[in-house]
């Protein structure tokens, strides 16, 4: 719907100002000019890239509570400056991480991806490092030293 509005100045004979959004109103949809196709398709690089960019950095930590149920938290530790004294200082922040399968233990080393929110406090899933050797108590047995009650037995 188009409505003319005329206005009588002395300097100008006669204004006409055409407008189809007039008290609000929005002009129907067959009037609207169509957008072009080549206006909605993103522009083709010349060549195929082969970088991947992350928006998130995965992030390594220490599991310290594996209590709840496909949970636990996995302290970070990161440097980083004091604000005052410029010295490097050990910031620590636990993490929520979701454990499907209630692999990890306390004091195993992994890796936190970001995902999409599990719960109120999860957005990261606890990942395995395959390259990091965990750190378990070793027996004696292990170690092949024989116990000090086994030693007076021995020929």
């Amino acid at each position: 719907m188009t409505f003319l509005l005329q206005f009588s100045l002395p300097s100008f004979k006669s204004l006409r100002l055409t407008t189809p959004f007039l008290n609000g109103s929005t002009p129907p949809l067959s009037l609207l000019p169509r957008p072009s196709s080549s206006s909605l398709s993103p522009p083709t690089p010349s060549q195929p890239s082969t970088l991947t960019i992350k928006a998130m950095k995965s992030m390594q930590g220490k599991v310290v509570c594996a209590t709840s149920d496909k949970t636990v938290a996995v302290e970070v530790t990161r440097l980083a400056p004091h604000p005052k004294y410029k010295r490097r200082v050990r910031k620590k922040k636990k993490y929520q991480a979701h454990d499907p399968e209630n692999r990890f233990k306390v004091g195993d080393i992994v890796q936190l991806e970001k995902s999409r929110p599990i719960s109120k406090t999860k957005t990261f899933v606890a990942i395995p490092i395959p390259g990091k050797v965990q750190k378990k108590g070793l027996e004696d047995s292990e170690l092949n030293i024989p116990l000090e009650s086994q030693q007076g037995l021995e020929p």
